[in-house]
């Protein structure tokens, strides 16, 4: 049996005319990561704000950790964590003092070390963050997602932009905060990331979720039809020679 931690019923967004999602109903359980796929403008991002309380819903209903999401967002907001596509943080303080400032936003005493290293990020803790390279912004952007503790973390699009090996160590992140106990939500443009990483996926197209299984589900039927793909000429591909070269997943100080 598994737990639900959110569930959706005949969710509808509205933009006067335009329908940004249409009637959608879904569950997550606890302890998974659950994506959210599709192409831009399938409703992806809208259905992510209006579950981590940052936009209003036409109709439906929508629960997330057991509270309705219509009499108590704020009882939502505080058991949720949210790293969004672009992330702004105060350039004049570094690393430690931005968690410290989070800290007291949060009202919680996390210390900013202990959770650096959780991050890989304990050398750059006097850091700014305009210091840090792409894979340091996204995995501090994330740790400061973690300081109150919440059941729930979003991730849009974590690793756009990041080359191979930050991409590679920031899904071992996601991981480990999966395996702690927390439950992911994430979108993503990249199939070969969701494959790796979800447990079950949501494909969304024009607002409507057309597809929702595991990723071996969703192969296993696609091959049922007597889909074949090109044969493999190569057992390696241009990734795994960057990865070989560049010496494999560490993370190196930048």
């Amino acid at each position: 049996m598994h737990n639900t931690i959110i569930s959706v019923k005949d969710l509808v967004k509205n933009y006067s005319e335009f329908q940004a999602v249409r009637s959608i109903s879904f569950d997550v359980y606890e302890g998974e990561i659950f994506g959210l796929l599709g192409p831009n403008g399938a409703g992806k991002s809208t259905t992510l704000e209006i579950l981590e309380t940052l936009r209003s819903k036409t109709s439906g209903t929508v629960t997330v950790g057991g509270f309705n999401l219509d009499k108590q967002p704020d009882e939502i907001k505080k058991i949720i964590g949210v790293q969004l596509q672009t992330s702004g943080f105060y350039p004049g303080l570094n690393l430690v003092e931005l968690i410290q400032l989070f800290n007291g936003l949060y009202n919680r005493n996390v210390d900013p070390i202990t959770l650096l290293n959780k991050v890989n990020l304990a050398d750059k803790a006097k850091a700014k963050s305009k210091e840090l390279s792409g894979g340091q912004k996204q995995r501090f952007s994330i740790a400061t997602t973690l300081i109150n503790q919440p059941k729930i973390i979003f991730l849009d699009e974590p690793t756009t932009g990041l080359d191979p090996q930050a991409r590679r160590n920031l899904w071992d992140l996601i991981k480990e905060i999966r395996d702690a106990g927390t439950t992911v939500i994430l979108t993503t443009h990249y199939m070969d990331e969701a494959e790796q990483l979800c447990d079950r996926i949501a494909i969304l197209d024009e607002g409507k979720i057309i597809k929702l299984d595991t990723p071996d589900g969703m192969i296993d039927e696609l091959v049922a039809t007597g889909f074949e793909r090109p044969k493999q000429v190569k057992a390696a591909n241009l990734e795994d020679v960057f990865i070989n070269l560049t010496g494999g997943k560490e993370i190196r100080p930048e």
